[in-house]
């Protein structure tokens, strides 16, 4: 592209290949891109809440995966528009900085898009229509912190965070066992905090499916599990009180680094050869030995030769062990990784008080349980379920509540859930629109409108008539001044959301319509778009 002048010294853009470029632009090229995300809005609306539905999306080699997580549907859709792309990015910046709310982001935005386009149809200007949702998403948090309550939990008093996952979990294909869930999640959470700092590491928490059994069978395991089984199956499969080596050296002898040949040309020195090597790995478990090693973890493998050897010298192994399971237990043991059998000393030896392998059904799959660490902040939630695809759904489930768990824990202020803080937030912003002269009060107004699209989502995914039960509870709430009115998508019979315990973290709601009205200011502000044409 090139800026190009004519005689009288106006400019005009020069398209380089113009025959191989489509070009749109001025309110056309607004209009196409509210278009594109309306799209996602509409896909995406229907997964809301407990009630929403799930997508089944399958990758090109075949893998198919069932969700209604925002950002895994996002993620896995072959997206090729530009305004989809940002759509995509907008699901995944709030995965990373909350965790949940992903669906709701995209529903926030969708309907932020669908109000300015009715804006712009009516001439107002895209930058006045951005200054106003910008003025609108600040009264819009400001009165989100207003309307939150604190609620203190300690180690001995977990509740509030259980209930809080609780909703979390809700909307899930896994709500059947969402209080089990939900338990497990925070007992897990607990156990690796720093409640004085207020933080939570979550790398100290891993994830871990077996297909087999039912999801009930879901456990939270104080310790690491390992998918390994000892190396000898006369080995001992259980070990109390055990001394963990750990090694990322091989347990075999060492190769020169340069080039070299031996020539065998008689037994005697074949022999001499076999001893050398014989005596070598003799050391090496004796090494172990002497340190009071009693379970030798290895991060490579060793040929039969050893393993008989260990196994004679009644000295438990396992190997080809990861790296990433490997610094975990090392961390659960309180042990050091050591990288060569020289360094190996009774300090480096990991506790734990059990260590035990446990084989599955009838497919004889063993796993290794280390338990009873001597440092408990690492924990493994172990899933069960009839099928890949659920367990994976289980896994992104329990990753979001992990995430509501751990931002709870920084910062313990709650909305509730169920629509009625859009709902609140919109009453505040559509009042707050008349203190406004210029054009942004439409802005602003438009901006309440699009806050009432998530309860009217709820409400349609619930089988309820929306815009008679949006009415009513918006009603309910001014004519009661409750802000914990939303809508009742189980059916319990109240509409207060206190009562139904269905609470939200007021950071990840904050984030959604900051995020939200970022997108859209940004896709406002767009009026040129040139792409290549399809051929």
């Amino acid at each position: 592209m090139a800026l190009a002048f004519d005689e009288y010294c106006r400019s005009f853009i020069i398209l380089r290949e113009q025959e191989s470029k489509s070009r749109l632009r001025g309110i056309d090229a607004q209009k196409a891109n509210i278009a594109a995300g309306v799209a996602f809005f509409r896909i995406l609306r229907t997964s809301l809440g407990p009630k929403g539905m799930d997508k089944i999306l399958q990758s090109p080699d075949g893998d198919v995966t069932i969700t209604n997580d925002g950002a895994t549907i996002l993620e896995q859709m072959d997206v090729d528009n530009q305004i989809g792309k940002l759509m995509v990015e907008l699901s995944r910046s709030q995965d990373y900085e909350i965790g949940d709310g992903t669906t709701g982001v995209v529903v926030m935005a969708g309907a932020l898009l669908e109000q300015a386009e009715k804006l712009l149809e009516r001439g107002i200007h895209p930058i006045r229509v951005a200054e106003g949702f910008e003025i609108s998403s600040r009264l819009a948090v400001d009165h989100l912190e207003s309307i939150a309550d604190k609620f203190d939990f300690s180690a001995t008093n977990i509740e509030p965070l259980v209930q809080t996952c609780m909703t979390t979990l809700s909307s899930k294909i896994v709500n059947r066992c969402k209080r089990s869930l939900a338990e497990i999640t925070v007992k897990g959470v607990m156990a690796v905090a720093d409640l004085e700092r207020r933080d939570v590491n979550l790398d100290l928490i891993k994830v871990e499916g077996k297909v087999g059994g039912k999801l009930e069978d879901t456990e939270l395991i104080y310790g690491i599990l390992v998918d390994k089984d000892m190396s000898h199956p006369q080995m001992p499969k259980q070990i109390q009180d055990a001394n963990i080596a750990i090694l990322t050296c091989p347990f075999e002898p060492p190769k020169p680094k340069t080039k070299n040949k031996v020539d065998i040309d008689t037994i005697e020195k074949f022999q001499t050869l076999l001893k050398q090597e014989q005596q070598y790995f003799d050391d090496m478990v004796q090494k172990c030995k002497d340190v009071g090693a009693t379970l030798v973890i290895c991060q490579w493998g060793f040929d039969d030769e050893a393993n008989h050897l260990l196994m004679q010298r009644n000295l438990p192994a396992v190997r080809w062990v990861g790296g990433v399971e490997l610094e975990l237990i090392a961390i659960a043991t309180g042990g050091r990784i050591v990288p060569r059998f020289q360094e190996l000393t009774p300090e480096k030896l990991g506790k734990a008080g059990l260590v035990r392998e446990k084989a599955f059904g009838t497919t004889e799959d063993r796993m290794l349980y280390i338990e009873h660490c001597a440092n408990s902040r690492a924990v493994t939630i172990f899933i069960r379920g009839g099928n890949k695809m659920i367990i994976e759904e289980t896994k992104r489930s329990i990753h979001d509540a992990l995430c509501v768990a751990r931002n709870l824990i920084r910062n313990n202020s709650i909305v509730y859930g169920g629509g009625a803080a859009e709902i609140s937030c919109s009453i505040a912003v559509e009042a707050a629109a008349d203190k406004y002269t210029g054009v942004e009060q439409y802005a602003i107004r438009a901006f309440a409108d699009a806050l009432d699209a998530v309860p009217m989502a709820l409400a349609e995914n619930s089988g309820l008539s929306p815009i008679e039960t949006l009415s009513a509870v918006k009603a309910l709430q001014m004519k009661e001044n409750n802000h914990c009115c939303g809508i009742d998508c189980n059916d319990t019979g109240t509409n207060d959301m206190r009562e139904q315990n269905v609470f939200e973290t007021l950071i990840g709601k904050q984030q959604q319509i900051l995020l939200a009205t970022q997108v859209v200011k940004m896709i406002l502000k767009i009026d040129d778009v040139i792409s290549p044409s399809e051929y």
